[in-house]
């Protein structure tokens, strides 16, 4: 009992000292990309043309700009679904420990990552000299909406509350969400040049996140509600960033948007007191009050803009995923359950 019980504790040290190490070379990595970013050339690109217009992309691409970010896109893509239908097909089951397909595809992340460096710095170019910013931003909202879909019945969407969502739409989209999350992660990983500036910085700190937790597929780590929460609240941070970079004075929005999320839904799932919810909820209705006596009341919208997107796409998804399930079906497998931890 005492020897089952020291392999059980060991293994479970295994996937967090995964995480750790993960974090570690994200924010390592990210400190490299600030510190190279002096070397990068941006005298000759294009002024801003337009609301939606990238700043950073060559004004002269060639084909190899286009050939590299497209193939390394490529194959980075193809190998982790690669990987994931691997994991899926025979691996199977949720472990503590690590499994071999998980150290491979740490392994071509992390080779990746490092490829990206040096094709921006020989290249510069990403995928945005080719495709509009709007599909990398919508990609990860999508996955955002996801994520809420897959936690309601586990943490409810309102206060708790679940939205009635079937089990079998809700089985679909656990089965079939690493496919998708891989690719909005690696599309947008590669939309973006390793630029330094903060908005650009928080956003590759973000995305290795969302890398290393997409290696971790099958393990319990992936499936520990502190380490997704991790994953779900880091857009907070980079959004508000990113908005007061751009100095459109639209941050409020983003901040107060994905924290209304945490405290409609995001903080049920953590085990948190009645006391603690209540003092977040005090915290986020005082901070919100004395910004928009500042700001102006009439922006009170704002408030509810992101959160009315992200839990109408929730219902939207959920139709989709129901009208296509009554349509074509879904091949009848076992789908291991996701440990509760």
């Amino acid at each position: 009992m005492k020897a089952t019980i020291g392999k059980k504790e060991e293994t479970n040290v295994q996937g967090k000292t995964a995480v750790a190490v993960g974090i570690v070379f994200s924010l390592v990595f990210t400190g490299l990309i600030w510190w190279a970013g002096q070397y990068l050339d941006r005298s000759n690109f294009l002024p801003k043309q337009g609301p939606f217009w990238y700043f950073w992309k060559l004004p002269d691409p060639t084909f190899w700009t286009h050939a590299t970010a497209w193939g390394f896109y490529g194959l980075h893509q193809l190998a982790l679904w690669g990987l994931i239908f691997y994991a899926q097909t025979k691996v199977k089951k949720y472990s503590a420990s690590l499994h071999r397909v998980n150290i491979i595809a740490l392994g071509v992340n992390a080779l990746f990552i490092i490829l990206h460096f040096i094709q921006t710095h020989l290249w510069y170019d990403g995928l945005a000299q080719d495709v509009s910013v709007q599909s990398s931003q919508y990609s990860v909202i999508v996955l955002l909406i996801w994520v809420l879909l897959m936690e309601n019945r586990r943490r409810g969407l309102f206060i708790g509350k679940k939205l009635p969502i079937t089990q079998q739409i809700t089985s679909f989209a656990r089965k079939y969400h690493g496919y998708y999350f891989a690719w909005a992660t690696v599309y947008t990983f590669w939309f973006h040049p390793m630029e330094s500036t903060p908005g650009h910085l928080v956003g590759f700190l973000y995305m290795f996140f969302l890398l290393l937790q997409g290696s971790l597929f099958f393990t319990r780590i992936h499936a520990n509600k502190y380490w997704t929460f991790v994953q779900e609240i880091t857009v907070l941070f980079h959004g508000t960033l990113v908005a007061i970079v751009q100095g459109n004075n639209l941050w409020p929005m983003f901040f107060f948007g994905f924290a209304g999320i945490f405290v409609i839904t995001q903080m049920h799932g953590l085990n948190l007191s009645k006391w603690t919810k209540w003092l977040i909820l005090a915290a986020y209705i005082i901070a919100a009050t004395a910004v928009y006596s500042w700001r102006g009341w009439g922006k009170l919208y704002e408030l509810v803009s992101i959160p009315l997107i992200e839990y109408l796409g929730v219902a939207v998804l959920a139709l989709l995923f129901g009208i296509g399930l009554r349509l074509f079906g879904d091949r009848p497998r076992k789908v291991t359950p996701i440990p509760q931890n």
